[in-house]
């Protein structure tokens, strides 16, 4: 058995863990603080290496000692404690062999060292991943938790607050199926499971859609959704229309929410050739730029309290940024405190107009 396949057995890695922790700090310490001589050193690693899984621990041994540099190169030691005159070690010595085990000891040990590093974030991702979602799933429930005992203690009978109060529960409710919907997205963009159906479509009349869609909106806070010129010609992108439109409105959704009373939301196009950039600016609060690396998180906000009050998930830019890299292509952000934000992304053209 070697060493991958041990490292890959939950109860063999259990099982060695215990017995190196034991060895390691009686065997390691012994040599780095001068307890122990070498021969002594020596002893303990010829022991464990009288079992297959003792191989591995003494593996693990004798490159911890070796890179503390308090003993002689691994294939030194092998070549004076067992196999001083025999042909094998005249053959290994002549080619080189054992200096190349001891590096791949070396690489080895660097690789599982990195390795566990790796699992260490992926859990330190999961438990805040999954901390964000009880959070925000929280609050809808408590919310519609607190409406429904209102009208069982009473409320249901009074016409003026039935009303009130069932139109709240639904705006939580639909505030809750937004979240799972999204995490529904995402985690099929993630996993590679959601397919993109590409098509030749236009993109001014895809935002003169969504400028209509939310005129109402931008209306309330009295901001204006334009062009920056007019565009008396289409511009023919090559993308999944239905998951470009979700881009587009998650962006323009958020330059109203982040937007000043009076402000402006612009859209522009420009042609590379190969490729068209969209650009979707604003005149808003704008984001810091401690913020900006960070915005395309899983439910990141930049304010939190306002984010909720909005009604957003905190998913919205993360589905954007996949579904752009989903396409191949890039998304960049660029904003400044109370002057405004910039989002800007590509998309191919089709290759017949």
């Amino acid at each position: 058995m070697n060493a991958d396949r041990l490292i890959k057995s939950p109860q063999a890695v259990a099982l060695i863990i215990s017995v190196i922790s034991a060895l390691i700090a009686g065997v390691v310490s012994a040599a780095i603080f001068g307890v122990a001589t070498e021969k002594q050193v020596l002893s303990c690693v010829a022991i464990a290496m009288a079992s297959m899984a003792g191989t591995f621990i003494a593996s693990t041994i004798l490159v911890s000692l070796f890179a503390a540099r308090k003993i002689k190169p691994l294939y030194k030691i092998l070549y004076q404690v067992d196999v001083k005159n025999s042909d094998i070690a005249n053959e290994f010595e002549d080619n080189n062999l054992l200096e190349n085990i001891n590096d791949s000891l070396v690489s080895w040990t660097t690789s599982k060292t990195e390795e566990i590093d790796r699992l260490k974030e992926m859990e330190r991702y999961r438990k805040e991943f999954l901390g964000n979602v009880s959070h925000e799933l929280k609050t809808p429930i408590f919310n519609i938790q607190g409406y429904v005992l209102t009208l069982l203690d009473g409320g249901l009978a009074d016409s003026h607050i039935n009303r009130k109060y069932l139109e709240r529960t639904e705006k939580s409710i639909n505030r809750m199926i937004g979240i799972v919907e999204d995490l529904e997205i995402i985690s099929k963009l993630e996993a590679g499971e959601l397919k993109l159906n590409m098509e030749r479509f236009n993109i001014v009349g895809m935002v003169e859609d969504i400028f209509e869609a939310l005129e109402e909106r931008a209306r309330k806070k009295s901001i204006s959704l334009e062009f920056d010129k007019v565009y008396e010609r289409p511009v023919w992108v090559y993308a999944d229309k239905k998951r470009i439109y979700q881009v587009l409105h998650n962006l323009i959704i958020n330059s109203i929410n982040y937007g000043i009373q009076h402000g402006h939301t612009v859209v522009a196009f420009s042609d590379s050739g190969k490729r068209v950039t969209t650009w979707v600016t604003d005149d808003g609060i704008g984001i810091s730029q401690k913020d900006i690396p960070r915005i395309f998180e899983r439910f990141y906000r930049v304010d939190k309290s306002r984010s909720r009050e909005q009604g957003g998930t905190g998913l919205g830019l993360a589905i954007v940024k996949h579904i752009i890299e989903g396409h191949k292509q890039s998304i960049k952000v660029e904003s400044s405190l109370n002057k405004g934000t910039t989002f800007s992304f590509t998309l191919d053209k089709p290759t017949k107009q």
